[in-house]
């Protein structure tokens, strides 16, 4: 097997890992705050990653420290609108949903970075808006409010992807990461403080599930990504990440019986194709400048 195909199966691991954590969260929160969980959840993997930038963290200077704090808040408001929204909708609904930031992305740079967006970033935001209407839109044409959260969660999303391209390329990889990790621990923090009863009394279920996508989904899924993106091109890591709700909706299915009607399904596939569409044809144009392709949140 050559180093393409291990690092293709590489990515399609870190999909299938992003993809079942919707329905774990959305368990973990159910009965246990989300500002207490997000906090234990990043603080975890925030210490993951400590041991191996740390010293970097002692030699940043105060510009790039505020960038990646600055992008850090956009990752976490991301995280905070996503979790709040797993309260109220399916673990499918929120994976295809948050996809969306991926069609979202084009139009926010034509907005902040005057980059005009390609004849296929148009189609695929047409088609995924479609295909968000059929998924969320309720006969009286509202929309559920966790449905409607998890969409605050992909424009968040957006605006980080905007943000790391606009303020952080003098960062490298690792300590922007765990730049982002520390924001979103402070942030998590004080919203709890403020807004809930911070328990040290958690659930066996809700570490273990804080953990899992904590260290694993967050810091070690960070390794992995930045050494099979080294192997393979753009173009095969923004399609293997875009079965990243299908596994959502796969596990949501088998973990939590959770069932899609016509309707939802043929809006899932219309956000799926948008998304595809979207990112390869942005990963093409890349593809003929660098064969290595950009780290991936």
């Amino acid at each position: 097997m050559n180093k393409q195909i291990q690092a293709n199966l590489a990515l399609l691991l870190i999909a299938l890992i992003w993809g079942s954590t919707f329905v774990m969260v959305k368990e973990a929160v159910k009965d246990f705050s989300v500002f207490s969980f997000l906090a234990l959840r990043f603080s975890l993997a925030l210490a993951s990653l400590m041991p191996f930038c740390w010293q970097r963290f002692l030699a940043l200077q105060r510009k790039p420290a505020l960038a990646g704090l600055l992008t850090g808040l956009f990752f976490f408001a991301g995280y905070a609108f996503q979790t709040l929204g797993l309260r109220q909708t399916s673990a499918a609904k929120a994976g295809f949903i948050t996809g969306l930031y991926v069609v979202i992305v084009p139009l926010l740079s034509t907005l902040v970075l005057r980059q005009r967006p390609s004849g296929s970033a148009l189609a695929g935001v047409a088609l995924a808006t479609v295909g968000l209407t059929l998924l969320s839109l309720r006969g009286d044409f509202t929309a559920a409010q966790g449905d409607l959260l998890v969409l605050m969660c992909a424009f968040a999303f957006a605006a980080h992807i905007v943000a790391v391209g606009k303020f952080t390329a003098e960062i490298d990889t690792l300590t922007l990461t765990a730049l982002q990790i520390a924001a979103v621990v402070a942030a998590s923090a004080v919203v709890c403080l403020i807004t809930e009863r911070p328990s040290f009394d958690i659930p066996t279920g809700v570490l273990g599930i804080a953990t899992f996508t904590g260290v694993v989904a967050t810091a070690l899924v960070l390794f992995l990504q930045t050494w099979a993106q080294r192997l393979t091109t753009p173009t095969h890591t923004a399609l293997i990440f875009s079965t990243e709700p299908v596994f959502a909706a796969l596990f949501g299915y088998l973990l939590a019986n959770e069932h899609l009607g016509a309707r939802a399904l043929a809006g899932c596939g219309l956000i799926l194709a948008g998304m595809v569409i979207a990112e390869a044809q942005g990963t093409l144009a890349g593809a003929k400048k660098q064969k290595e392709g950009p780290g991936v949140t």
